[in-house]
């Protein structure tokens, strides 16, 4: 067996700051995962990545199966794409009367984080996507945990102070250009008390599906951005980016990565949408992911139009909902067929009385403007500064 022993010991060179701001990390003993067998991997804490319905019993069922539907956006929170963001999930309600929900993966550079404390309160998952976003995939490819748990470590206080999220409510992370680290960014996902990962494509398990599992046991994913993960991590969850294909056939990780797309149309965007769509619907029901970052919507005169026009013609369906991952591993650990939820979520309800600070950045010395809640940092926040204290 492959051990791999992870301190829990917090220091201040790790996280930039006094102890007390920060959550102290969980003790992780990573090791190698051996091949998953239903026997072992028991539900509702456990679930192997081969597994192609929710439950088996629901073979033959698929049809009576909840649809879900998970929006991510990536990158920094601005004024402009909030503004999208409420087009896009304006008066949409899923079939038990539940207002449609998205999921941020917030990076810290240029956001906005009044505006990440408006999409909390409306109810959206925030989810972590590191400070700095890291100079190309080198970066992450080659992070160490040291490296991984103070961009996400301290991306948690940024989150925490400035847009008054409430820790217990961050649940997820995405890597930057989806370059995971073999183990690494896995274990401090663990350390950190994450319930799910989103940063892991998958072509082999489009059709059927992949559905969402956790890594108690080897993963049968397949590797698209290597190096993937080895070791057993119990109760963490990885919530598969199930690739799309373009209109020549080549797959895409995000919308945004999709290079052939139909003409600047609603009609013909929408029907796009529309097909990947029905690989999932007409097939297993795994949870289907619009992936993308904002500035898609900037890429022709009709992609946000068509964007709202598939949420609505999903919104017309009887059983599908659009929801967040944390909510897709809910339905997970206790699986059924029809309506997937007794009652909707309740909404937080965090004050913000926003303030536009002009801060010094550190490494260059510029002048930054950032919009946040309640009152100003001495300094603009950064790595190994989160707070921005002098």
């Amino acid at each position: 067996m492959l051990s791999i022993a992870i301190t829990s010991l917090l220091t201040c060179t790790l996280l930039g700051t006094t102890e007390a701001a920060y959550q102290t990390p969980i003790h992780v003993d990573a090791e190698r995962a051996d091949i998953c067998s239903t026997g072992n991997c028991l539900p509702p804490q456990c679930r192997c990545s081969g597994l192609t319905l929710p439950k088996a019993a629901f073979k033959g069922r698929e049809k009576e199966i909840p649809q879900f539907i998970t929006i991510t956006f990536d990158d920094a929170v601005t004024a402009l794409n909030y503004e999208q963001y409420q087009k896009i999930f304006a008066n949409l309600y899923n079939p038990d009367g539940c207002e449609a929900k998205g999921t941020f993966y917030v990076s810290h550079d240029y956001t906005d984080y009044a505006k990440v404390n408006a999409l909390y309160n409306q109810g959206h998952e925030i989810a972590l996507h590191s400070i700095t976003h890291g100079n190309g995939t080198d970066y992450w490819r080659n992070a160490n945990e040291n490296l991984m748990m103070r961009e996400f470590g301290q991306q948690i206080a940024i989150l925490e102070r400035f847009a008054k999220i409430n820790r217990k409510h961050i649940r997820g992370m995405r890597l930057p250009f989806l370059q995971v680290a073999g183990n690494t960014s896995f274990i401090v996902a663990k350390r950190l008390g994450l319930l799910f990962d989103s940063s892991w494509p998958t072509q082999m398990y489009r059709d059927p599906a992949m559905w969402p599992y956790t890594l108690d046991y080897l993963s049968v994913q397949d590797c698209q951005i290597g190096p993937c993960p080895t070791a057993s991590l119990p109760g963490l969850w990885i919530n598969p980016m199930v690739t799309w294909t373009d209109i020549e056939g080549y797959s895409c990780s995000m919308i945004d990565g999709c290079i052939f797309l139909p003409k600047d149309d609603v009609d013909a965007l929408f029907e796009w949408i529309k097909t990947n769509f029905r690989r999932h619907y007409e097939g297993n029901r795994a949870p289907f992911g619009m992936h993308l970052h904002a500035a898609w919507f900037s890429r022709g005169t009709n992609y946000l139009k068509a964007f709202r026009k598939f949420l609505e013609y999903a919104n017309s369906l009887y059983d599908v909902y659009m929801v967040t991952p944390s909510q897709v591993v809910q339905y997970l650990k206790h699986p059924s067929l029809g309506r997937p939820f007794k009652g909707c979520f309740k909404k937080p309800k965090v004050p913000c009385q926003p303030i536009t600070c002009a801060l010094k950045k550190g490494l260059t010395g510029e002048t930054r403007y950032m919009t946040c809640c309640d009152s100003c940092p001495d300094v603009y926040p950064w790595l190994d500064n989160p707070l921005g204290e002098i």
